[in-house]
């Protein structure tokens, strides 16, 4: 089973293919809405250094941006 969390905003291109790449790989994900919870947007940034989506977390491994590479090594 993956653990698998989505740091994303709603106008945000890149997430939306994020997620949909996730869902066309019938892989279950967090959506977190970094727009709107404060509280979580802060933990995103802890864990990539980054203010920028999305980010993901992959089974403990933090991708930045939407990399399909990265995603599939970080599902295996």
């Amino acid at each position: 089973m993956n653990n698998v969390t989505v740091y994303s905003t709603k106008s945000c291109p890149y997430c939306v293919m994020a997620k949909e790449y996730l869902k066309s790989k019938n892989i279950e994900f967090e959506d977190v809405d970094v727009g709107s919870n404060m509280e979580r947007a802060m933990e995103m940034v802890q864990k990539s250094g980054q203010q920028g989506v999305p980010v993901l977390d992959v089974n403990g491994q933090v991708i930045i941006g939407f990399n399909k590479p990265a995603i599939d090594q970080a599902l295996k």
